[in-house]
């Protein structure tokens, strides 16, 4: 696994030649947002500083729309209808809710989202022509979570039952039952845990180590992203083994993640949100995904729980917190 890339879908592949141009002088471009991500999350940062790289910058020819970091599920009706009504030239959204309430309100204004699956969500056609007004980031989750499941699988020798924790407003029926089939073919029985917000995640991690869960995948979805510490922190309290989605939270306490960095996620967003201000079309943009991902494993954390992982999967990790 050491430097590798996974296998993307084929229609991502295809090279297409968008037209663009370079900003126009004296242009203030208007940027929107509508994300759950507060402004000053690394993350961000990276975003705006892609732009800047190119010629963006925010106070000189670039204005940001207020109020559209830090939105709930509960206020994107408000949010969205405020974003569309001031206007931008384009606006960053995700994930999916997000992005489809600023769906359901406009049909011109370019949308660059990041998302689980767009294809699957039906928020783009395709991935090489995605048609309207969105395109943007699919973070290959569904296939993903299934790698993930196989390295937590070799990370726990002998396991004979895992947990998944799942959002359930996104995470599809059909996706479930893939892990379920896949485990069983490992001889691995899956217990899936949906929850729905915030304060159900620690019940849900409590009532699958009661149920004899030996190992927990979380998987992707932005709400386990935004309360990754509770849930970094109730594992280890639970002495259960998990893995997750982006390589930072086993950095910072986890004890396995595989995935692309979070950071240049948002800067691969950032350049497409500068093709899409120099002219170029959303729908004649391609969808991109993650090539680069990274496994790491945190062995403070194993030390902690008291769990060995197994030194052939310590080699091949692309990084080891000791």
């Amino acid at each position: 696994m050491n430097r590798r890339e996974f296998v993307t879908l084929a229609g991502a592949m295809i090279a297409r030649s968008c037209p663009v141009r370079a900003q126009e002088a004296g242009r203030i471009y208007r940027l929107g947002f509508l994300v759950p991500a507060v402004r000053e999350e690394p993350a961000i940062a990276a975003f705006f500083d892609e732009l800047r790289l190119a010629g963006f910058i925010e106070g000189q020819n670039l204005n940001v729309v207020p109020n559209g970091f830090d939105v709930r599920n509960d206020q994107l009706a408000e949010r969205a209808a405020a974003v569309v009504r001031a206007a931008p030239d384009a606006i960053a959204s995700g994930p999916s809710l997000h992005t489809r309430a600023l769906q359901q309100l406009t049909q011109s204004i370019p949308l660059v989202t990041i998302t689980e699956d767009m294809v699957a969500e039906k928020l783009a056609a395709s991935l090489a022509r995605p048609g309207g007004n969105t395109t943007g980031i699919s973070l290959l989750s569904p296939e993903l979570d299934g790698k993930r499941q196989e390295i937590l699988i070799e990370a726990v020798p002998r396991v004979q039952r895992i947990a998944a924790l799942a959002d359930s407003n996104i995470t599809r029926p059909e996706h479930l039952q893939t892990l379920q089939d896949a485990a069983r073919t490992r001889g691995v029985t899956l217990s899936v845990y949906g929850v729905g917000k915030s304060d159900e995640i620690v019940p849900a991690m409590d009532k699958a180590k009661a149920s004899g869960a030996e190992a927990l995948n979380v998987l992707a979805t932005p709400l386990f992203l935004t309360h990754q510490r509770a849930i970094t922190d109730r594992a280890a309290t639970l002495r259960l083994p998990a893995i997750y989605q982006w390589p930072h939270m086993a950095e910072q306490g986890g004890l396995l993640a595989y995935g692309p960095r979070f950071e240049q996620v948002h800067r691969q967003r950032a350049r497409m949100v500068i093709k899409i201000l120099r002219g170029a079309k959303p729908a004649e943009v391609p969808v991109e995904q993650p090539t680069l991902f990274e496994l790491v494993i945190n062995l403070q954390a194993a030390k902690a729980i008291g769990h060995e992982i197994p030194l052939a999967l310590v080699q091949r990790a692309d990084k080891v917190v000791e």
